[in-house]
């Protein structure tokens, strides 16, 4: 009689000449794999029609096969932009995407996270920043035995464990080219206090106009929590100054939409009364007009190497993957910044 039932990962491996680790293998892509083995194998699937039964892996295993995504950002692009990398990493394998908020500020943060992790049993997690730069979270990660990921704007761990950037430098090439264009009274919106994006920005400006011998006062930085809001109204306290700034850094690109706003209704033209630069290249940066000068955070390419990071081995617990950990930002120029009216005096 011929069998009616739903083809099993025994069936793939059977037909293929091929053991039950290597069709797991390719089900997760795993690298660990010759082109003509893979082909073999992904034929096979498609010709029975195999589909995999997560759930009951997952039975075996004792862990779903859930990658979580843990974060505390006010900047909705900033994680959305994250979930589509790690979603390109995850299309075509076992593995799902769940999303969890979390309050950094809480007393009880780190036995929400735990709850967390235990109660969906997830086979690792990335974590973005400001969460990802508190150890005691890696720590915790590690006692409970769920893999982690921490992203960052600077390096936080070891390559493992880790994505992250090199702001400071990305920041120290950006401030450069406006002292370049001639500008002097150079202001800084920064980001949001506990965040090591903003000291690692911030510092990258510091190191630009120090080298420069341009002095920074105090009252040329305004605070901002990467919202457009907190950009408008630290745009508003920069304008206010006498004289006040001919180019504004903002430490990322939501804030400086709300300094483009802040000039504009004080009848200020963009770049020629004002050169503005801001940081991600987000959708926003190419939105706004005049289009922004910006500096471009990699930061859906980090979030797939970190999600790639996290499923390698799945089939066999190796954690044999050759995944880069530090990417580098780039300042993309456009429109938003035009050497000062008066370059002898800016």
């Amino acid at each position: 009689m011929q069998k009616t039932g739903q083809p099993t990962i025994n069936d793939v491996a059977r037909i293929a000449s091929v053991s039950k680790k290597t069709v797991s293998r390719v089900i997760n892509r795993s690298p660990l794999l010759n082109d003509d083995t893979r082909k073999r194998v992904e034929d096979v699937i498609a010709e029975l029609g195999y589909i995999p039964n997560p759930q009951a892996r997952a039975l075996a295993l004792r862990r779903n096969f859930l990658i979580g995504l843990v974060h505390d950002n006010p900047n909705a692009q900033t994680v959305l932009n994250v979930q589509q990398g790690m979603l390109e990493a995850l299309h075509g394998s076992e593995f799902e995407m769940v999303v969890r908020p979390l309050d950094r500020g809480s007393a009880t943060m780190l036995e929400d996270l735990r709850h967390f992790l235990e109660r969906q049993r997830l086979f690792g997690v990335l974590l973005m920043p400001p969460v990802s730069e508190n150890d005691s979270v890696a720590r915790l990660c590690d006692a409970i035995g769920c893999r982690y990921v921490r992203m960052g704007s600077a390096v936080i761990d070891d390559n493992d464990h880790m994505v992250a950037s090199n702001d400071r430098e990305a920041v120290r090439i950006a401030t450069e080219y406006l002292i370049a264009q001639g500008h002097r009274r150079i202001g800084l919106v920064a980001g949001p206090h506990g965040f090591r994006s903003a000291r690692e920005r911030r510092l990258g400006f510091e190191d630009a106009l120090g080298a420069a011998g341009i002095a920074l006062p105090r009252s040329m930085i305004a605070d901002g929590n990467y919202t457009f809001e907190s950009g408008l109204a630290a745009a508003e306290r920069l304008l206010d100054l006498m004289p006040r700034p001919t180019a504004i850094f903002s430490s990322n690109d939501e804030m400086a939409a709300g300094i483009i706003h802040a000039a504009r209704q004080r009848g200020l033209d963009i770049p020629r009364d004002l050169s503005i630069v801001g940081f991600d290249d987000t959708p926003i940066a190419a939105h706004v007009w005049p289009p922004l000068t910006t500096v471009r955070w990699p930061i859906a390419s980090m979030a797939r190497s970190a999600a790639l990071k996290l499923i390698a081995g799945a089939d066999d617990g190796s954690d044999l993957v050759e995944e880069p950990s530090l990417f580098l930002s780039t300042l993309i120029r456009r429109g938003s910044v035009a050497p000062p009216l008066d370059a002898e005096t800016a």
